[in-house]
């Protein structure tokens, strides 16, 4: 899946010399959490969003530090702290710094930026004209429609076993020397050990993604690396 399969297209923008005020109406009014800034030209310039609206004088929420500390952070960043919080206009508060993808972006980098910039959202360009947007409410949407088209089951409980072993063995969480899997009638019962007790739920996990999959047992038994102890499963069953 790329950009142009989950992007918002319809792009609600507004310009750099707007109000502050003018934005935050446009967000309420829409029902959105950012706006792309886009100057007379197409270009897009900035992107301003709710959190740029957490520390504002109309609120009083502009920061307040001791003096020995505004002394150590020197006088630009408390004088581009000050623009942001007091400017009216939205080039004054915008955030300059953008971090964008092109219509045939995978999905898998646009979520990567997402995490890496802590960011929710990314323009999608075409040379320098932005031609939609994608936010993580995309990123949901995808998923729902994805988990739309099922999956034809797996009936048979050999081929659900070689399923479970194959997702195990390339996974590198899993204890795939340890653990073994017996399938009846399309419940899946783990046996073995686990060093580490997240590693129960994730084999748990990994089970129940398989269609066809009724219900998971659990025999797992967690073997503390340490002392040696062995701790047998809280709860013997999981339906799925």
């Amino acid at each position: 899946m790329q950009a142009k399969d989950m992007m918002t297209a319809d792009v609600i923008a507004i310009a750099p010399d707007a109000t502050v005020l003018q934005a935050a109406r446009l967000m309420l009014q829409h029902r959105i959490s950012g706006l792309p800034v886009i100057d007379q030209s197409g270009k897009l310039v900035g992107i301003i969003s709710e959190g740029d609206f957490l520390r504002r004088r109309e609120t009083d929420t502009t920061r307040r530090r001791s003096r020995w500390l505004e002394f150590l952070m020197g006088p630009g960043r408390i004088a581009a702290e000050y623009t942001h919080s007091h400017g009216s206009k939205v080039s004054e508060v915008m955030t300059a710094e953008l971090h964008t993808a092109e219509e045939t972006t995978p999905l898998e980098d646009i979520v990567e930026m997402m995490e890496r910039y802590r960011i929710k959202r990314v323009p999608v360009l075409r040379g320098e004209k932005i031609v939609g947007i994608v936010t993580r409410s995309n990123l949901l949407r995808a998923m729902v429609s994805v988990s739309r088209v099922a999956p034809a089951a797996t009936t048979d409980d050999a081929a659900i076993r070689q399923r479970l072993l194959a997702e195990m063995k390339q996974a590198e969480w899993a204890p795939a020397a340890t653990v073994d899997v017996v399938v009846r009638d399309g419940i899946v019962e783990l046996w073995g050990v686990i060093i580490d007790e997240r590693q129960r739920e994730a084999l748990k996990v990994a089970a129940e993604n398989i269609p066809g999959v009724k219900a998971v047992k659990d025999h797992l038994v967690w073997v503390e690396p340490m002392s040696g102890m062995a701790i047998e499963p809280n709860d013997e069953k999981l339906a799925s």
